[in-house]
């Protein structure tokens, strides 16, 4: 009895050490932040925490669409570290405040791909570069190595200079990524702070950066220049302005910290000294790098090092936005140019909805729900100031980029999943108030006609198809609060997508305002430059399936499980012309299939509301493998504000929420042996695979929490109240698995 007793306290005191020994593990190791900065991925490389206002990291020469987040692997020329980045946009915009160390003459011009010598500017290799979370350095040619760190709202650079000449560094509030400065200012207050602003019109029509920054050593002189021609010392404002500050040539170690704010320089400075007071670089390092182990320890995952190394580093990119867009006293600078104070929320923007509802916010709701509330009341505070939810919100502007209010699927799915820290009467009254709203395009359209004619607006059919999928949310909100008109009246607005669907082409087909379907019509053509394009970023094919609030429906129009079936299995495998002018969003293609694009996302899980959950874990395997690797060109598209990475996150679950709105996750094919979830709730939610491998893709049967499970689904509360789903991996497909009409995955009408 007593050797028992033993036995069993020692297995005991294993399972502590164990589960210590788990979250004491420094899981940033498995991040590769060059992931996805070749090719089209466009992500942020440098230092910053999660979610943070703050994005410091070199700037590349801007060369196009390749350089949205000012930086390319391919680009081995760095102009200067600037403060502000979006990370994985189709569009370029920020990369405010631009310091730039070198040592010799004065120079000021920013290298061209056919200029670089004589400018600030310098080359570098890969090799002489090192970036982790909250880290960045860099051993630059010109002879002075980088190091960068940050906070929220505080950058911390570190320059050790190696060459002689006198020691300087270039402040360019002139230049950004893809934007222009129509006001600038600098000035010195004292031998050791400099403070200013840049005033940027850009994708974000206007936004506005103010900065105060101080340096640990005396700065002799600060020049001034309008663009590269030298103006005076100390203090300039104008359209171009960029200052040089001066180091005695005895000091090769330079620290500076530099603090932003929407508001003033006296919040700049306010941060600052919230978040940085001292200069010990190592300790703000280490902080950064805390902060981003505590966030991605809430997944734990067991497999290999390259599986294990795409996973982190897509939950890492998933965590760079949206961004926080407030000081630490809360204020902020609105859409509508006023500053809003007094705020009891915490205000955050770059919210690339029409990408991230379908994936990224569904997976913010098992593990980020306090930050869920204050996303939802930054959508209504948007709407406070501009009289609409939020498209393509970014700092203060309103980019109204991408089809769809695409904040309302967002915004229904936390509220039927219980996420209220927000007036609830107010956001539906929002909700619905923008889906009437005629700013919109194609608003009055779809009211005259109760569709979007092809013949009377560009991109109709898949404006239309979007709303229909923002709509199916305001109704199911509505329906739980009792507002039954409203329920009635958007659910069929969301059943639009019924009207383009062509039963003899099985396609959807764009319908012009008489009626009539539009002849000609090519389901492969997926022209982007032409204002008369019946889609965006797609055609006809991928566009077919673009109904996640409704496969239900989508499978009826077809004639049933088979013939939908068919119809998808053609989808990846058909090949055609897609034109010349095809945006390059329209990539990594599986035929017709185009992972690079998030409309497609939800598309390889339908065939699991048809009963065939075993074809959608062969195509979902098969993408998890090929279009996701651990290289720089290792994403197929756009990342898109950690769209692309939220995707493989969940996928490698085994999980995936189609609706937006419903809180219904359908099974794939899960790609670790074993995957806990550290859970917002406060609990944890395993999902283990046995006999999983590359070979054993597909489930052969399923247990929750110890008892058999037949569903092909698990629902959001099943997941929030714990416990463990455990699968039997196989090599050949269990076709009896979750395809009863009852083991089906239902979407709330």
């Amino acid at each position: 009895m007593k050797n028992k007793i033993l036995l069993s306290m020692a297995v005991l005191l294993l399972s502590v050490l164990s589960i210590h020994a788990d979250s004491q593990k420094d899981l940033t190791q498995f991040v590769n932040p060059h992931i996805g900065s070749g090719g089209h991925g466009h992500v942020f490389v440098g230092a910053c925490v999660p979610f943070s206002s703050l994005q410091l990291g070199p700037n590349n020469m801007y060369q196009g669409w390749d350089w949205c987040s000012g930086y390319h692997y391919s680009d081995l020329v760095i102009t200067g570290f600037s403060h502000t980045h979006i990370s994985g946009t189709g569009c370029s915009d920020m990369g405010d405040i631009i310091l730039m160390p070198y040592s010799g003459n004065v120079r000021t011009a920013m290298a061209k791909p056919d200029h670089v010598d004589g400018t600030a500017s310098s080359t570098y290799s890969h090799e002489n570069e090192t970036v982790s979370p909250g880290y960045y350095s860099v051993k630059m040619d010109n002879g002075v190595n980088v190091e960068l760190t940050s906070t929220a709202r505080v950058g911390m650079h570190h320059y050790t200079y190696t060459k002689p000449g006198e020691h300087r560094i270039l402040i360019d509030l002139e230049n950004g990524v893809g934007n222009s400065t129509f006001e600038s200012y600098i000035k010195k207050l004292d031998d050791h702070t400099i403070e200013g602003y840049r005033f940027v019109h850009g994708w974000a029509p206007t936004h506005k950066v103010f900065f105060y920054a101080r340096f640990n050593h005396p700065i002799k002189e600060l020049l001034t220049f309008n663009t590269d021609t030298q103006v005076g010392n100390d203090e300039l404002k104008d359209v171009g302005v960029k200052g040089v500050a001066t180091f005695d040539n005895n000091i090769n170690d330079v620290l500076a910290k530099v603090a932003i704010s929407s508001v003033s320089c006296e919040n700049a400075k306010m941060n600052m000294d919230a978040e940085m007071s001292g200069w010990d670089f190592a300790s703000v390092r280490k902080a950064a790098h805390d902060t981003w182990n505590k966030e991605l320890s809430v997944f734990q995952v067991q497999g290999s090092k390259r599986e294990t190394t795409i996973f982190y580093t897509a939950l890492f990119h998933a965590f760079i936005s949206p961004t926080l867009y407030c000081d630490v006293n809360g204020d902020f600078l609105g859409i509508d140019g006023k500053i809003h104070t007094g705020n009891k929320f915490k205000n955050y923007t770059t919210f690339s909805t029409w990408d991230t509802y379908r994936t990224l916010h569904p997976m913010f709701t098992l593990i980020q729900k306090n930050r869920v509330n204050d996303f939802i009341n930054s959508f209504l505070s948007i709407y406070d100031q501009n009289g609409y939810l939020p498209i393509w919100p970014l700092y203060s502007g309103e980019t109204n980029c991408m089809p769809g209010y695409s904040s309302v699927p967002i915004l229904a799915d936390a509220y039927l999943k219980g996420i209220r820290g927000y007036d609830t009467q107010k956001a539906l009254n929002y909700m619905i108030s923008t889906a009437n709203n005629d700013r919109l395009p194609a608003i009055k359209l779809l009211k005259q006609y109760g569709y979007i004619p092809c013949d009377k607006n560009g991109e109709a059919t898949s404006i239309s198809l979007e709303y229909a999928a923002d709509d199916r949310g305001i109704a199911l909100m509505a329906k739980q609060m009792g507002r039954t008109a409203d329920y009635k009246h958007f659910l069929e607005r969301s059943n639009v997508y019924q009207k383009y669907f062509d039963k003899q082409l099985l396609k959807v087909h764009p319908k012009k305002s008489d009626g009539s379907w539009a002849m000609p019509y090519d389901p492969f053509y997926a022209g982007h430059s032409n204002s008369g394009a019946d889609f965006t970023e797609g055609n006809g094919w991928e566009y077919t399936f673009m109904v996640p609030q409704d496969p239900e429906g989508l499978i009826a129009l077809h004639g049933g499980d088979q013939a939908f079936c068919n119809n998808l299995d053609s989808l990846f495998i058909v090949t055609g012309n897609i034109g010349a002018d095809a945006p390059p969003d329209v990539s990594g293609l599986i035929g017709m299939y185009a992972h690079g694009n998030e409309p497609n996302h939800h598309i390889p899980y339908l065939y699991v509301y048809a009963g065939a959950q075993w074809k959608t874990a062969a195509m979902v395997r098969r993408i998890e493998k090929e279009m996701y690797r651990d290289q720089p060109d290792g994403l197929s598209g756009n990342e898109d504000c950690g769209q692309m990475s939220a995707w493989y996150v969940m996928s490698a679950m085994g999980l995936y929420q189609v609706n937006p709105s419903n809180g219904i996750y359908v099974f794939g094919s899960p790609l670790f042996s074993n995957i806990t979830i550290n859970l917002s709730s406060g609990k944890k939610f395993t999902v283990s695979a046995k006999n999983n491998n590359d070979k054993n893709i597909y489930i052969q049967s399923a247990k929750l929490n110890g008892k058999s499970y037949k569903n092909s689904f698990i629902s959001y509360s099943q997941i929030m109240r714990g416990g463990t789903l455990e699968f039997v991996m196989g090599p050949q497909p269990n076709k009896t698995f979750g395809s009863a009409k009852n083991c089906r995955p239902i979407s709330a009408r």
